[in-house]
């Protein structure tokens, strides 16, 4: 990935260690209870005092950050991980498939930050190269094999499992099924 990430993780052993401590908590915890999840609860959760928290997360937008951002540092891995693994379609439709799964979970933080941040943030825009980067790898490769058409472009297919995943209830399975149809439609 050329692109830095908005936020990083310290240098310093200790301090990585509580970074990756609070970002896991605050995972779990707005997973379960929703972003409004007490910054008490996730330091506790973590292990650590909230004074510690507070020295690296100076307040809930910069935790939903750095939780967002992990959380994009882990779609793009799939995708460079994908592609090292499988065929060109098979990688592109795998890491949609992870995708989906991504943002059928995520709706709130992404909501919570676009409110705070703004839709057109650096941060989102930081975050979405990064994105179109993976994706483009995965696209151009199935492109080459021939096993897509040749037409496509990936903000495009972005924006259809995009589509799928806004409902609001929307299960995952259907979520699943709804890319299948996209998937079938890729090919020649």
């Amino acid at each position: 990935m050329t692109t830095p990430f908005p936020t990083t993780r310290p240098a310093r052993a200790d301090a990585r260690r509580n970074y990756d401590l609070l970002v896991t908590a605050a995972r779990e915890a707005f997973a379960e209870h929703g972003t409004d999840t007490s910054l008490e609860e996730i330091a506790r959760r973590a292990g650590v005092g909230i004074g510690t928290l507070y020295r690296r997360f100076p307040n809930r937008t910069a935790l939903l950050e750095a939780v967002y951002v992990d959380e994009i540092q882990i779609v793009c891995r799939t995708a460079y991980g994908f592609a090292d693994e499988l065929g060109p379609f098979d990688a592109l439709a795998a890491w949609l498939r992870s995708f989906v799964g991504y943002t059928v979970s995520k709706k709130s933080l992404a909501g919570e930050l676009t409110v705070a941040l703004g839709k057109d943030s650096e941060f989102f825009s930081v975050c979405k190269a990064n994105v179109r980067e993976a994706g483009e790898l995965l696209l151009d490769a199935a492109k080459a094999d021939g096993s897509v058409r040749q037409e496509l472009e990936l903000m495009d297919i972005l924006r259809l499992v995009g589509g799928i995943t806004m409902g609001r209830d929307m299960d995952p399975d259907q979520a699943h099924r709804l890319l299948d149809i996209v998937l079938a439609g890729l090919k020649p």
